[in-house]
């Protein structure tokens, strides 16, 4: 045949098909109506709920080459009675009816195409479910115009969303694409499905199960109607590269029945885990398997509101590796065999998690051990380890979340069982039994966001019930050292549960303890962010001083030498307490600057940004230069330490308050100081050589005090010294009078009495006399700041000095006339202040 007969045949069959397309469709578009009206008629006979439909249409191109019936955003109202609730929600849904029986007057339904949509089933607390919406047809599709007779049935972005609330369980999966075949027989249905689906969360008793997992589906069902029995030939259900093979029946004539059988192929660690709740599995996200790893479960008995099946679980692996993703270090012949029951009562009451005989090598030391988990209402615990582990290789396999780092050898041979809620409670100790040992070789460890780090580390801890004895337990934290013998208290509840109390009876020894180093935090400063090409930003320290409120001491203290800034002290002893974030001392003490130095009191750490401390301090002959030059000058350059000299005897009564990172708070300090100072010297104090136009100025520079006491209020940012008289060594001034205040922002405000001579004389006849004090006295003010103040005359206590002595003489010239009544008097006038004893400017 030619290419001109060739092109001749294939323009009569394309324009014979196009024309047959015509006719077709015009055909069906007159029946359109006919159609629609039948499909709506039927559909009626089946449906029990109310439908709502945008519109309906027939297509003879949505599902082609199949004629359609389209129904837009549709609504399936559930059937529970008086709810106006959703049982699924479609925005497309396509009925398919093929041609060949249009064209014969047969309408038959053979498939459905459900596209963006959502399902939603639930039961209630009785058992009623939401689903029932068709209603039985006993006509025979035979005697019918228009009839179902499915074969295909397909989803395409279905949201399915169950809900059981007898059994508190809720389902959510996203149907991707599912297709499924149906042979249908008057007794059977014969259903082969496969397809790709999202679980976005399984959730059992508020525990997610498959979360975010895909998920591909093949199985193959025979649903017998009149049995009511759903049996499941071999199905297989992929997650990841897990494979898991699902074979079984299903019996719903009364109560459901499960018999199903569950078995996995290809599985590794990630797919065990994959089965878990993910607060479980999150801690394992980061390790993966090699070798042999199986899985099989079965699910047998009635399961209801009232009942649940026996369910078995068996698990584990043979001569696996079992190693961390980022670090590749790995555990190696790794070994156990695991199991899950839900016991004779199938219910948590009776369930049981088992691993036994485990075993394996890390870094070619070999472990062992057994773990069961018992009576998940009551949950028992019993625990077997033993190993000889090298921390920095532990650390690489499970890495920790506060531990950086870390070297040495742990061995560890111990046994715990008891009920976890034991734990919990000191009531409870005398119910969990432990035994066992735990040894400590040359360890090192650095805690992150810490500086100083733990280095050879070496002790004995002997487990016995929930406490644990310490011997021997001796190493370095940065350039401090230690040494602890005692007793831990509810250690493991300390250890395997959150927000348990651990108290600690101990001796502490102690050659060095450097609190600048234990007391400070590094962290990285958040202002600075890593850009391209940028240096990586730097470390900021602080003090940091946190106080668990799950941590209680008792602690006996010995300590040779401490340092904290510029302090100093040695042969520290006492006794240390704390107990619900309160530290507390009935008296410590200790040599500092050369001499002697008791507290007793507490520090309140309750609440992190107002630590309170509250305290008596003793202090006896403590130098007065290396007292300034310790704590800084106080905070102020007014009166430092090279002005000062002498020993200092004080008992201070004081109320201090610090934020978390030892700030003072000033505002709401309060304190007494009774104070003694003997042998003391002001040296070239510029305020006293103010002084020189009326005293020597070589015996102000140098000025000396045989003794001083007083007692000193701190309050309101003020430091308030009552008038006290200073015995010095100043030939003109041998008694100088002081009284002032001085604020934390170094505000001044003193007042000085200097007499400038004395000069005694005696009043009086035979009855006796009066001794009174003649000298002159300069009344002076110093006022300003530290940096910029002013000495002046006080022309106020001249005037009230004035007042006072006439008040004085005058009351005892009327003793005088009192005692010479017998003699007449001469007359006298009345007594005048002598106006030379006063400097008024």
């Amino acid at each position: 045949m030619n290419k001109k007969a060739i092109g001749k045949v294939l323009r009569y069959s394309l324009g014979g098909f196009l024309l047959l397309i015509l006719l077709t469709t015009g055909l069906l578009y007159s029946f359109k109506d006919k159609i629609i009206q039948l499909f709506v008629a039927e559909a009626n006979r089946h449906l029990k709920t109310k439908v709502q439909v945008e519109e309906i249409s027939l297509s003879l191109f949505r599902q082609f080459p199949n004629v359609a019936i389209a129904l837009d955003n549709v609504t399936i109202t559930e059937s529970l009675p008086g709810s106006k609730a959703p049982l699924a929600k479609a925005k497309h849904l396509y009925f398919t009816l093929n041609v060949p029986d249009l064209l014969t007057g047969q309408y038959r339904v053979s498939e459905v195409n459900l596209e963006n949509g959502q399902v939603f089933v639930k039961f209630l607390p009785d058992g009623t479910g939401n689903y029932r919406v068709f209603a039985a047809d006993d006509s025979q599709p035979e005697n019918k115009k228009f009839a179902f007779k499915l074969e295909k049935v397909t989803f395409k972005n279905v949201a399915i969303h169950y809900t059981d609330q007898r059994r508190a369980q809720f389902y959510q999966v996203q149907a991707r694409q599912m297709v499924a075949a149906l042979q249908v027989t008057d007794q059977k249905v014969a259903v082969a499905a496969t397809g790709k689906f999202q679980v976005q969360t399984i959730q059992v008793d508020k525990d997610d199960y498959f979360q975010n997992k895909e998920i591909q589906l093949q199985t193959n069902l025979l649903v017998n109607r009149s049995a009511s029995q759903v049996t499941i030939s071999p199905s297989e259900v992929r997650v990841g590269p897990a494979l898991y093979q699902v074979t079984g029946s299903v019996n719903y004539a009364g109560p459901t029945a499960l018999d199903l059988q569950f078995n996995g192929k290809n599985t590794n660690i990630q797919a065990l885990l994959a089965l878990l709740p993910l607060k479980y599995s999150q801690a394992f996200g980061e390790y993966q398997s090699q070798g042999n790893v199986y899985f099989n479960a079965t699910v047998k008995g009635i399961t209801s509101g009232k009942a649940n099946p026996q369910v078995l679980v068996q698990f584990g692996c043979r001569n696996a590796t079992f190693f961390h993703f980022a670090s590749k270090q790995k555990l190696e012949d790794l070994n156990f065999q695991g199991q899950f029951s839900n016991g004779s009562q199938q219910n948590n009451l009776t369930s049981v998690i088992e691993l036994k005989n485990i075993r394996g090598r890390l870094r070619n030391r070999p472990f062992s051990g057994n773990v069961v988990y018992q009576n998940l209402q009551d949950p028992y615990l019993q625990v077997k380890l033993k190993g000889n582990l090298d921390v920095a290789h532990t650390l690489e396999v499970f890495p920790g979340t506060h531990l950086k780092r870390g070297s040495g050898e742990v061995g560890i041979d111990i046994a715990f069982a008891g009920k976890v809620r034991s734990f919990q409670s000191r009531t409870g100790y005398g119910q969990v039994n432990s035994s066992g040992e735990i040894s400590l070789r040359n360890v090192s460890l650095q805690v992150k966001n810490y500086k100083p780090v733990f280095r050879q580390l070496n002790g004995n801890f002997l487990f016995r019930k929930s406490d644990l004895a310490v011997t021997g337990f001796k190493g370095k934290l940065g350039s401090s050292d230690f040494l602890i013998n005692g007793y831990f208290k509810n250690v493991l509840g300390w250890l395997f549960l959150s927000k348990q109390r651990l108290h600690m009876e101990a001796d502490l020894e102690s050659g060095f303890l450097n609190f600048d180093e234990l007391l400070r935090e590094e962290k990285e400063n958040a202002s600075i962010r890593r850009q391209v090409n940028n240096p990586p930003p730097k470390a900021t320290s602080a003090y940091k001083l946190r106080v668990s409120p799950y941590f209680d001491f008792d602690v006996n203290t010995t300590v040779q030498r401490l340092q904290f800034r510029r302090f100093r002290g040695k042969n520290v002893r006492g006794k240390l307490r704390l107990k619900n974030q309160v530290i507390s001392s009935p008296e410590l003490a200790l040599q500092i600057i050369g001499g002697q130095f008791a507290i007793r009191g507490m520090l309140d750490a309750r609440q992190p940004n107002n630590i309170q401390v509250t305290s008596l301090t003793s202090v006896n002959d403590i130098r007065l230069d290396s007292l300034f030059y310790v704590f800084e000058n106080f905070g102020q350059q007014f009166l430092v330490q090279h002005h000062l000299k002498g020993e200092l005897t004080a008992t201070i009564h004081s109320d201090l308050y610090f934020n978390s990172h030892l700030k003072p708070l000033t505002d709401r300090m309060e304190a007494e100081v009774n104070a003694q100072i003997r042998n003391g010297q002001l040296l070239n104090f510029e305020p006293m050589l103010k002084l020189s136009p009326f005293i020597p100025k070589q015996e102000l520079t140098h000025l000396q005090f045989s003794e001083l006491s007083n007692t000193f209020w701190v309050q309101n940012r003020t430091v308030y010294i009552p008038e006290m008289e200073v015995r010095s060594n100043v030939s003109r001034a041998s008694v100088i009078g002081i009284q002032g205040m001085h604020t934390f922002d170094q505000q001044l405000d003193y007042k000085f009495r200097i007499p400038l001579r004395n000069k005694m004389r005696r009043t009086g006849g035979e009855v006796g006399g009066l001794a009174e004090n003649n000298g002159p006295n300069l009344f002076l003010t110093l006022k300003g700041n530290e940096n910029n103040y002013k000495v002046a005359y006080d022309k106020q206590r001249v005037k009230t000095k004035i007042a006072q002595d006439l008040r004085r003489e005058k009351k005892e010239f009327k003793e005088v006339l009192k005692n010479n009544a017998p003699v007449s008097p001469k007359k006298q006038s009345a007594p005048q202040p002598n106006t030379d004893e006063y400097f008024d400017f």
